[in-house]
Order: C-alpha cells, then structure tokens, then sequence
C-alpha cells in the first residue's frame, strides 16, 4: 500500500467514497458519485469567465456515425483575428464522465488564454465499445477544422487536451490524425494518461492503490475493448504503437504513486526517441486525479499544464 508516499495535503482525498468495486452492477453508483463530486469541486467565477460565450451543439458523426454533442467555449471579448482552439476529452476511464464536468475549466482555459474551446461528449463504454468513442472525437477534430470560419479559429491552431481516459483519447485521436492526414493538431496535452491495456497486469507495488485501482482499470479496458483477446488496435492502445514520429509536441504530468505512472514514462521516453518534443512533470505524492484536492501540489501542476499550453499555442502562432 503507498498511503504513507501521500502527499500530506492530498490525504484529505482517500476519504472519498467511490465503490471499492468497479463492475457492470456497481457502474451506475460510480457514475452519479463521480458527477456529485465533480459538481462538489470549487467553481472559479471571474467576470471573464462569466462572460464567455458557450453553445450546446450536435455534430455530424464520422462516416455516418450517430451525431455528437459538443460544447463550444468563446472568449466574451475579441478582435477579429482568427484565435487558436482546444479539443478538450474529458475523463472517467471509458465507463463515466461527460462533457458537463468540464465545464468550469472550459470557461477557464477560454477566457484565460484568449481561445476557443471544443469539448466533445463522446459515447460511453460498455454501451459503446471501441473505435466508436475515437471516431467521435475524430468527428469533433475533424468538424473544430472546417468550422473554422464560422468559430473565428485557426484551422493550423488546434490542440488536443484530456485526461485520465480523455489523454489515452487525445494520444490516440493524435495517432489517428496523423494516419489519415486530414488535420494536423499542433500539440497535444495528456493528464494522467491512460495509455495501455497492459497496465492492468502491473506489479509495481506503490501504484493504483488511490483513485484508480487495478481493478477499476481492468473493468475500464474490457468495456472499451470488449474483452477481445486479439491483438489491440495502437488507436485504442496508443501505447501499442511501433511508430511515434510526426506526432505533435506533448505535455505529460502524472502523480508518482498513479497506477498510470509506467506507462506515462514510457511514453514520454519513446516520443523523445521519436523525436517529439516532450514536456514530462511527474508529481511526487500524487495519486490519480490528485488535482481535484487543493493542495500546493495541485496548483503547481495546474500552473505547469497552463505554461504549458500557453506555450503551444504560441509556438504555432509563430509557425
């Protein structure tokens, strides 16, 4: 067990009740739990950030898939010039989550970093096993592209932003990009990434005992995979691919004692031998989805993320 490797001010966060078990009769309870504490977290409410234009919308699906909600994030106040944007995929490891639950850092990151931001509402896993989440966050790339006009975005200025399950999304909608060359997102940013079905099978002892355990993870991937046991596609399990060149530059942050920790290094390890530009903070004390819990900890890694992004965004500026 890793509680004495917590970061004191986190410890606030093991009391949180989610189900000991995660399971198709346990599934519904975790879903209502993760949006009641979600809702619980404190809501930043500057004037910008009540003055940000938000729409509710559907899209096309991709290839005559079923239509995809997606909420749309603009600055109150702009001038003419095109701005740059954000995909935003939310967490909840394949089985949870919505769009909704991002709301308050969408309203952030667009009134903040002067962008717009599309945050896509990708069907939910058992209901929807893979490639159909990935193909509706394709469906959101692709669409966040060809409506540039209309948005008042940069078509070259898309970045592509998740966590949790939303950064093994967002790792894999990067893979898949680049494959079908139709649009090329100019970074992409993975909190806590779920990368490899493999994970579930990991023996280091001081990881996924927090937060995400082994036994919600192997849940999360046999919904997503539907317990095939054939070879796992690399858009499903980015970290399965052979080939990582040409991908956008990327920022990675993990906790120390996430159950997602390996797999993060190694991703960030074989992206610099690709040639990738690679931006890794590894939070020492930090358990999954640490920063829900306000704790310096926490606020140091929101300001990197935020550096971070603001940086990639700027570098695409310059070309």
């Amino acid at each position: 067990m890793s509680r004495h490797l917590v970061d004191p001010e986190l410890s606030a966060g093991l009391d949180a009740h989610l189900p000991q078990t995660l399971n198709s009769e346990t599934l519904a309870q975790y879903r209502s739990m993760l949006f009641a504490m979600v809702a619980a977290i404190p809501k930043p409410n500057s004037e910008a950030m009540q003055n940000v234009r938000f729409e509710d919308r559907r899209i096309p699906g991709y290839d005559n898939g079923p239509d995809v909600r997606v909420l749309v994030y603009s600055p109150g106040s702009r001038t003419d010039e095109p701005l740059p944007a954000i995909l935003h995929i939310h967490g909840g490891g394949f089985v949870s989550g919505n769009a909704d639950m991002s709301d308050p850092n969408s309203r952030s990151y667009a009134a903040e970093m002067n962008c717009i931001v599309v945050s896509v509402d990708y069907r939910l896993s058992p209901e929807t096993q893979f490639p159909g989440p990935l193909e509706d966050c394709y469906a959101a790339l692709l669409w966040l592209h060809s409506a540039s006009g209309e948005l008042g975005s940069d078509p070259d200025r898309i970045m592509v932003a998740g966590e949790s399950a939303g950064a093994g999304l967002t790792a894999a909608l990067c893979l898949l990009a680049r494959d079908r060359g139709q649009v090329r997102p100019c970074f992409q940013y993975l909190a806590e990434p779920m990368l490899d079905h493999r994970s579930v099978d990991s023996d280091h002892p001081h990881v996924g005992h927090i937060g995400w355990t082994r036994d919600h993870n192997r849940f999360g991937w046999a919904s997503m995979l539907g317990g095939s046991v054939a070879p796992v596609s690399p858009y499903a399990s980015p970290a399965t691919a052979e080939d990582l060149t040409g991908l956008p530059p990327t920022f990675i942050h993990i906790g120390a004692i996430d159950l997602f920790l390996e797999e993060s290094l190694e991703y960030a390890r074989r992206l610099t031998r690709a040639g990738v530009p690679v931006e890794l903070h590894v939070w020492p004390g930090a358990y999954h989805a640490f920063g829900a819990i306000n704790a310096h900890v926490s606020r140091q890694s929101r300001g990197a993320a935020r550096t971070a992004i603001q940086r990639g965004l700027r570098k695409a500026a310059a070309g």
